[in-house]
């Protein structure tokens, strides 16, 4: 009988190195597993915090950015008012010196008037120089 019971106590001898064995494994995977867990939540909380920053830079960037651009409407709006006024006084300019066309009739009736003014000079003159 003492040879049945060495076979059992082998067989639990080597049952019991296989879940050491095994144990040993199951807690190394598991460490591993943990400390990638860690390292990912670690990551991503790093990760978050940027993102956070980022935004809050961005939002930052972009309230500057509308204020820029309310000023420039702004600016546009006053510049586009000034070329407007002064547009509007080149108009008046060019109006004012275009040389203006007379017709035929007006120029007849200036070079008519021109021409009895001088005869009544000229008629003026010979009655002074007869007396």
């Amino acid at each position: 009988m003492g040879g049945g019971a060495s076979g059992i106590i082998g067989l639990l001898e080597v049952t019991e190195a296989d879940f050491t064995k095994t144990l040993s494994e199951i807690v190394a995977a598991e460490k591993a597993a943990q400390e990638e867990y860690d390292q990912g939540t670690k990551d991503n909380e790093i990760e978050t915090e940027e993102k956070k920053q980022d935004a809050k830079y961005k939002t930052k960037e972009m309230g500057q950015l509308v204020k820029a651009l309310q000023e420039a409407r702004s600016d546009h709006k006053s510049v586009s008012s000034q070329l407007a006024a002064i547009v509007e006084y080149e108009n008046k300019l060019i109006e004012m010196c275009a040389p203006k066309v007379e017709t035929y009739a007006a120029r007849k009736a200036k070079r008519e008037a021109e021409i009895a003014g001088l005869s009544e000079a000229l008629s003026i003159l010979e009655n002074e120089a007869g007396q």
